[in-house]
């Protein structure tokens, strides 16, 4: 009866002809089950789910996914799929600041944020139907990136962005030194505007004059809903503009769109995790 000999690794290595450094290296390999034609499949997969996604959010979707791919190879597809998106960054000017109404100064600008409920900021766009154009009022939790207030109308007068402030007012708790922050426009600026801020006791704070980088994190969330929903979209009417753009916001921005600020979770997520450690650290 033979005996079998157990051999260290060194040992493998010099009888096999290569380094340990090899040996290794192949331990360590990626299973050859995923090979690139499947790796590229679910990447189109997700690419037409989130158009904008770079290499980093399609990595961390493939990995919730259950993928085991590093981001290097995601990129390497990615570009050869020329799936890498290539957006140029600018801005519209469509506010109109040319009110005598009361201006406030940025108090976003010196805040830091450490959690949610502490800075909300709003703004507005409008919206291409098959024959108009209505328009979006949003306001965001400018921690956690969450939508808590919309409305979309056929008018830009200051109904539009008192209507998304009503909404977030009932989905949120204000607290002792809430900031609100929007640009110059008119409809924030209004006095029906200005007065449900203040009978809420929110400080009311508004960008610098033609900078709309003040503002920043309601442009790039303008920005998302452009390229991932309505470029994406023909609306016949307001009514469907309306149930199709409240699906995005509430159903997928909110609650799957990954985020890089966010540890690449989505703004529901992130809220759930920054509830449970709070309440970890609240004594029984």
């Amino acid at each position: 009866m033979s005996t079998i000999i157990p051999m260290s690794v060194a040992r493998m290595c010099a009888v096999g002809g290569f380094s340990r450094a090899g040996y290794y290296r192949y331990a360590r390999a990626e299973p050859a089950g995923r090979t690139d034609l499947e790796v590229r499949d679910e990447m189109q997969k997700i690419a037409v789910e989130w158009p904008s996604y770079g290499s980093r959010r399609m990595a961390k979707e493939l990995k919730d996914r259950g993928w085991k791919v590093n981001r290097k190879r995601v990129q390497r597809l990615m570009r050869e799929d020329n799936l890498l998106c290539v957006v140029k960054r600018r801005f519209v000017v469509t506010t109109d600041s040319g009110h005598g109404r009361p201006v406030y100064p940025n108090l976003a600008a010196s805040m830091v944020l450490t959690r949610v409920d502490q800075l909300w900021v709003a703004d507005l766009t409008y919206i291409r139907l098959e024959q108009e154009f209505v328009y979006l009022a949003v306001i965001l939790d400018a921690y956690s990136r969450r939508v808590i207030g919309w409305h979309l109308s056929e008018g830009l007068d200051a109904s539009l962005a008192v209507m998304a402030l009503r909404m977030a007012l009932q989905q949120r708790r204000v607290g002792p030194g809430l900031v609100h922050h929007s640009d110059r426009g008119v409809q924030y600026a209004s006095g029906d505007y200005t007065e449900l801020l203040r009978e809420n006791g929110m400080q009311i704070s508004m960008s610098r004059k033609g900078n709309p980088w003040d503002n920043a994190a309601c442009e790039s969330f303008i920005k998302t809903l452009k390229y991932e929903e309505v470029y994406r979209t023909e609306y016949r009417n307001l009514l469907h503009a309306r149930s199709a753009i409240g699906e995005f916001l509430e159903k997928v921005y909110n609650e799957k769109r990954l985020h890089s600020a966010l540890d690449y979770r989505s703004p529901a997520q992130f809220e759930s995790t920054l509830a449970a450690a709070t309440a970890a650290r609240v004594p029984a």
